[in-house]
């Protein structure tokens, strides 16, 4: 039986990583074990211009007859500053070249600003993604459908399945440590966002360390990934004189990030809340690393199946007192490692997601772990 041919369409590429084009190349490569033979190709708007950049799409596409074409949704990726409004006519060149145009949402709310600015761009992102759903024959979005308040109901169409970690595959780099012993606990965190957010981000993340450090718990924070580097100075005030270490390791190439989170007890995770498209705390779970972070409203099955112990954004005592809680109490500890563990093979591990995906591209519902991808009812 031959494999069912598809494309996974990209937008303009993010500089200096491109996480979503690292989930192609994941998906790719997984989905050639379960009947699936992805393409990556990409829109070159941002280098052409729309006009050109579609010419050049249509003449691509011709070769795409009757194959699924799974364009890949970020705001960023398909507008300058915000205003997504020539995608759309991306899936009419699919459909017009007789391929059939499925969206995968990695954005699928808008991003809300602030002035006159900020609301006529809200309001261009909430028509954009209302067309790109109403113009796919597939909809995929990476937090469970219901969780998404402008989806129409319509059965079969809208599909979640949850990203999977960007990393190399974990192996001997897994947690197996049976004891939790260190004299010094090391205490991760993955990304820091930019401006304000950011500096709340690194008060509730202080906050925490602080805290558990006063009750004689050693701690050492590790922060790695985008953001860490413009907070350094930040950090190593509101912690100088507080005896908690700190090592600030930025962009990693990928097989040294996932060993600098596998070596961590914890996984801190204060950047916005915890859910499935959030590949940080992914990256945690898949390393077997306990969660410890905010709920939101993207959160959710199967995240809550992993080892994390979550409470509402903004309590940062709820924060400082999960974090003591995980380090002080070692069955609870091994417990949320476990659970992460297991979490990662069954939803988060690139094989589930690709065997998802051929389910839907075959036209089949999953109906083994339904909650894990579901169809909006």
């Amino acid at each position: 039986m031959s494999a069912e041919k598809a494309i996974l369409l990209l937008g303009r590429r993010d500089e200096p990583t491109d996480g979503v084009a690292d989930y192609c190349e994941k998906l790719r490569e997984a989905g050639g074990r379960h009947g699936l033979a992805f393409e990556i190709a990409q829109a070159r708007w941002a280098e052409l211009g729309w006009s050109r950049g579609l010419a050049e799409l249509r003449e691509a596409a011709a070769g795409w007859r009757g194959r699924r074409v799974l364009l890949q949704f970020t705001t960023l990726a398909w507008s300058s500053r915000g205003f997504p409004l020539r995608v759309p006519h991306v899936l009419e060149v699919l459909r017009q070249c007789s391929a059939s145009p499925a969206v995968v949402f990695h954005d699928f709310n808008p991003v809300r600003g602030s002035g006159l600015v900020g609301s006529v761009r809200a309001f261009c992102q909430s028509h954009v993604l209302r067309q790109l759903y109403a113009r796919a024959d597939l909809a995929f979005f990476t937090v469970p459908v219901e969780k998404i308040e402008w989806v129409p109901p319509q059965q079969g169409k809208a599909l979640f399945i949850p990203v999977g970690s960007n990393f190399p595959e974990l192996g001997p780099h897994a947690k197996t440590n049976s004891v939790l012993t260190p004299s010094v606990f090391t205490i991760g965190i993955f990304g820091i966002t930019g401006g304000t957010e950011g500096a709340q981000e690194v008060a509730d993340i202080v906050h925490a360390l602080r805290s558990v450090h006063s009750k004689g718990v050693g701690v050492r924070l590790v922060a790695i990934g985008r953001g860490s580097s413009v907070f350094e100075n930040e950090l190593r005030r509101a912690l100088s004189g507080s005896g908690i270490e700190l090592s600030m390791l930025g962009l990693l190439p990928a097989n040294e990030l996932v060993q600098a989170l596998a070596s961590a007890q914890v996984l801190l995770c204060v950047r916005g809340h915890v859910s499935s498209r959030r590949g940080s705390a992914i990256a945690g779970i898949v390393c077997g690393v306990p969660i410890v972070g905010y709920r939101g409203a993207e959160t959710g099955f199967p995240i809550t199946e992993a080892g994390v112990n979550l409470v509402d954004r903004g309590d940062q005592e709820g924060l400082a007192h999960a974090l003591a809680q995980v380090l002080t109490d070692r069955d609870y500890y091994l417990d949320l490692t476990q659970r992460s563990l297991a979490a990662a093979k069954q939803y988060f591990s690139w094989d589930a997601i690709a065997s998802q995906f051929a389910s839907a591209l075959a036209g089949q519902r999953h109906d083994a772990h339904p909650a894990a991808f579901s169809a909006h009812p």
